[in-house]
């Protein structure tokens, strides 16, 4: 069981340390809580390797970016058809590494003990260009993805 932060979930980890929590536990999964558009046209982590894919559910649907109040029964639902236990690792991803905070309080506050925020999520922070995709996150460490 993992203690609190400040922000009300386990903690923050880096992309790649994500990654390895997902390769070496089997209950551990990837929430991605980015919306439909972003799946679509950015890319989704690929994890092949780990023989998981990321549960899809979006905190703030598009295109109204409300915070979507069936978020944590969709999510309960899709770790229930798993067989994920309250206890796993959970490792939310968004963009930059914000809404996925909010979506690891909001687990965490519905009783799984080890929820995670992926730092830099998916495509980062702009760069002083206003560019994404280039300064940290899940793409720029050289993780698996894919684009449909």
């Amino acid at each position: 069981m993992s203690s609190l932060n400040d922000a009300g979930y386990a903690g923050d980890v880096a992309p790649r340390a994500s990654l390895e929590g997902l390769m070496q536990n089997v209950s551990a999964q990837l929430v991605d809580v980015r919306t439909t558009a972003e799946w679509a046209y950015v890319g989704s982590p690929d994890l092949k390797a780990a023989g998981k894919e990321p549960i899809r559910a979006e905190w703030q649907v598009f295109p109204t970016m409300t915070v979507d109040p069936g978020f944590v029964a969709k999510v309960e639902a899709a770790l229930a058809s798993k067989g994920v236990a309250k206890d796993a690792p959970l490792y939310f991803l968004c963009r930059s590494g914000v809404r996925s905070k909010a979506a690891a309080a909001a687990m965490t506050q519905a009783g799984y003990v080890s929820c995670f925020n992926v730092t830099g999520g998916f495509e980062g922070p702009p760069d002083p260009d206003g560019h994404r995709g280039r300064v940290a996150g899940w793409k720029v460490d050289g993780l698996p993805w894919t684009q449909t």
